[in-house]
């Protein structure tokens, strides 16, 4: 998430309601499950974030509403195709800020179970998350596995940041709040935290008097420069995979920019 604003979606107006009672319709006439072979459960994620952790929770068969391309999830209006999907989907997948997964599945007709996914990227949260999936979906053989890989290369990626502190001392950061799992990965020492709402004037002047090193912005919610006039060094970290809903992607990424700026 961020990540996308955690205040949530904004409400589905009547043309998109009617947009979805049309696509219901159209999927009742011409649709069946015949039409839509797969393996493993059907699941519609409302974003990649939801699509990754299905993924890692072991489902293959994953569909995400708003595209990874658009980071304010807001701006997305539902077209009849996504509709069309959760009509025929075994799991909706939704976080709680993302009001509109669940008026889709209504309004579409799906007899999909609705899931809520607590979207914390904070290593034992995440590994919880991917083990209960597991079980809603049949798939927890799969689920063990991938956490098995995703510690050995945790433990990778956590290793090659410490490496490259500078002075052997961890690094001193003020980050956007919903970046925890960034500063708990790197072993950073957090001198303070910002946002959602936007920063302050007063913020400003009492976090750049802490003196950090790095600012840990979240690029979804990036309202540009957060300590303007500090000498800290502002690095855009972000909870969604950069690609094919690989949930992995969101630590690699963030190691290698966080190593980077610590090697300078």
């Amino acid at each position: 998430m961020a990540l996308i604003r955690r205040s949530g979606f904004a409400r589905i107006g009547f043309g998109v309601v009617a947009l979805i009672t049309g696509a219901a319709l159209t999927t009742g006439c011409g649709s069946s499950s015949d039409e839509h072979p797969h393996s493993g459960p059907r699941v519609v994620a409302a974003s990649s974030w939801e699509a990754a952790f299905a993924k890692a929770a072991g489902a293959s068969d994953v569909t995400v509403i708003v595209p990874a391309s658009i980071k304010h999830a807001p701006d997305y209006d539902p077209k009849p195709s996504d509709l069309a999907e959760v009509a025929h989907a075994d799991y909706v997948l939704y976080a709680q800020f993302e009001g509109f997964a669940g008026k889709i599945k209504d309004a579409a007709g799906s007899h999909a179970k609705l899931v809520e996914v607590n979207l914390d990227n904070a290593k034992d949260t995440m590994e919880s998350e991917v083990r209960r999936l597991g079980d809603t979906f049949g798939t927890r053989p799969a689920a063990d596995a991938w956490i098995t890989g995703f510690e050995t290369e945790y433990s990778r990626l956590s290793g090659d940041i410490k490496a490259a502190w500078q002075g052997g001392q961890p690094p001193k950061v003020v980050q956007q709040t919903f970046l925890d799992f960034a500063a708990q990965m790197s072993g950073a020492q957090v001198l303070g935290t910002y946002g959602p709402a936007p920063v302050t004037p007063g913020q400003v002047a009492d976090l750049s008097a802490k003196n950090p090193q790095f600012v840990f912005d979240n690029e979804q919610m990036s309202t540009g420069p957060v300590l303007p006039g500090s000498a800290a060094k502002q690095i855009a970290l972000t909870n969604y995979p950069s690609q094919d809903q690989d949930l992995l992607s969101v630590y690699r990424d963030t190691a290698t920019k966080i190593t980077a700026a610590l090697r300078g």
